[in-house]
């Protein structure tokens, strides 16, 4: 795409796009799945729950399609992106977005539980990139995209393997974006702030004090939402970030920022 003219009209559309995004059927994943759907891209939400992601498919329309998976059973990943090329085509942007939290101090955070937070988080990443990567390489294009974290620019208490593995996602985006990217493939990340959605009402629904200093440190002095994330998706994925590769975008009113 060196020295080519992109009419500013078409830079941030994904038609032709195929999408592939982890944890889609809720939250900022569900998030992501809307806006890039309405940016014209065929959009697969892979999710544990069938029910979940069939109906979050079903609500965003025709070229949305749910596929129940896990992604730390790794040896059911090859076959999870056969069916998706059977049916929605190629995957030519990945969105490593599936994961899990728990709140506990360092003292008491076990090994299993921290082999687990890095198992979800970045050994199924890793697999599932790595399962997407041949097929971008060799049509000389895609993008990969990771969901990392405030946690993964600032110090917070009491989530340490959480933070841990999202900080571990930059030198996944780093390594590989300067590996890849003299074949056309395209790493980024996604830092989202505090985002409205069901976990962060279940964590903050009748604790107003918390809620009041996370708005005091942001300096928008608001929630984002799953739309805000969505629509830096759709830029990092678009034709219009042609030349950006390898960063970390926070998403979060300039809360990593703020004091």
């Amino acid at each position: 795409m060196t020295g080519t003219t992109i009419d500013p009209a078409a830079a941030f559309r994904l038609d032709g796009e195929v999408v592939l995004i982890t944890g889609g059927g809720s939250g900022l994943g569900l998030g992501m799945a809307r806006a890039m759907h309405a940016a014209g891209a065929r959009v697969v939400l892979v999710g544990r729950r069938a029910e979940l992601v069939e109906a979050a498919a079903a609500e965003l329309g025709e070229g949305a399609y749910g596929e129940a998976a896990d992604v730390t059973a790794f040896d059911t990943m090859p076959a999870l992106i056969e069916r998706v090329r059977d049916r929605a085509g190629p995957v030519s942007i990945l969105v490593n977005n599936a994961g899990i939290n728990f709140k506990k101090p360092a003292v008491d955070t076990g090994v299993e539980e921290f082999a687990g937070m890095l198992n979800t988080h970045v050994l199924a990443a890793h697999h599932l990139t790595r399962c997407v990567l041949p097929a971008m390489l060799a049509a000389g294009r895609g993008s990969i995209l990771f969901t990392a974290s405030m946690t993964s620019l600032i110090g917070m208490p009491g989530v340490v393997a959480y933070s841990a593995a999202k900080s571990a996602y930059l030198g996944m985006v780093r390594a590989l974006s300067t590996e890849v990217a003299g074949q056309g493939v395209r790493v980024n990340a996604i830092a989202p702030g505090w985002i409205e959605s069901p976990m962060l009402r279940k964590a903050l629904d009748g604790d107003p004090a918390r809620s009041d200093r996370i708005l005091q440190r942001t300096p928008m002095h608001r929630f984002g939402t799953p739309e805000d994330i969505g629509l830096a998706a759709v830029y990092l994925s678009s034709p219009a970030a042609r030349f950006v590769t390898g960063v970390l975008l926070p998403v979060d009113g300039g809360a990593s920022q703020g004091f």
